[in-house]
């Protein structure tokens, strides 16, 4: 690889941006493409599926063979709370590819004796959230049903443009909860963006079970989720 394209490539690693390489195998040749980029690619399609999938492929276009080869972020999820649901969410998430953060400012449930070999913050959302540079590839599980806790969770990961954005509790939980965050001035079309109640409606009762229902739709919404520059040009929703 290029020494030009490799260093490319690492400062968009470094800034957790996807991007793929595209090597024409005939002749070697190889290019950058940015995520921001790929719209108005000639590969656009190819390169959009690859992106979606987070999977490099070999593409045959005529008598030409290419090889894309897609790097993304590793995906992460934030769950704050830590509590009986997320202590089944944590190793099911990490068993499905994602790095997992504990966020809870209650020191007797957010313990490493609770949460073996996972990334535990002790503190405050409103405090530790910026730190993590949570992004498009993060996503929040907000489990507390306490408003100081999650409200400021949520937040912060609409800001970002979490990929994917859950919150606990009863319908009628969540609507007095978009009222408290309209009036904190969050745009009513941005609220829309939280699944609640959070995970696929799959009638869980126990935490396991709501933890199944919480994996199965964020792996959905990792998935299905469009490219940078599908999102902001409104090809897809």
């Amino acid at each position: 690889m290029d020494l030009s394209l490799l260093e490319e490539l690492n400062a968009e690693r470094a800034a957790r941006r996807a991007a793929v390489v595209v090597t024409e195998l005939g002749s070697g040749r190889q290019r950058l493409v940015k995520a921001q980029g790929v719209a108005g690619d000639p590969l656009a399609p190819q390169l959009a599926e690859v992106l979606r999938s987070a999977k490099s492929t070999l593409l045959t276009l005529g008598n030409e063979r290419l090889f894309l080869a897609v790097e993304v972020p590793a995906p992460r999820l934030v769950i704050t709370g830590a509590v009986h649901i997320a202590q089944a969410l944590a190793p099911m998430a990490r068993l499905a590819g994602l790095d997992v953060v504990i966020v809870d400012p209650r020191t007797a449930f957010a313990t490493p004796e609770r949460f073996p070999d996972v990334e535990i913050h002790a503190q405050w959302p409103d405090v530790v959230l910026p730190k993590l540079g949570i992004d498009a590839y993060t996503a929040l599980a907000a489990l507390t049903h306490d408003p100081k806790i999650d409200d400021p969770a949520l937040i912060e990961a609409l800001a970002r443009d979490c990929f994917y954005i859950g919150a606990l509790g009863s319908r009628r939980t969540h609507a007095a909860r978009l009222d408290r965050l309209a009036a904190n001035g969050v745009p009513r079309e941005a609220l829309a963006r939280i699944h609640a109640p959070i995970g696929l409606d799959i009638g869980a009762a126990s935490p396991a079970e709501i933890a199944v229902s919480i994996i199965a739709e964020i792996v959905g919404e990792l998935r299905r989720r469009p490219t940078v520059d599908e999102d902001q040009s409104g090809r897809a929703a």
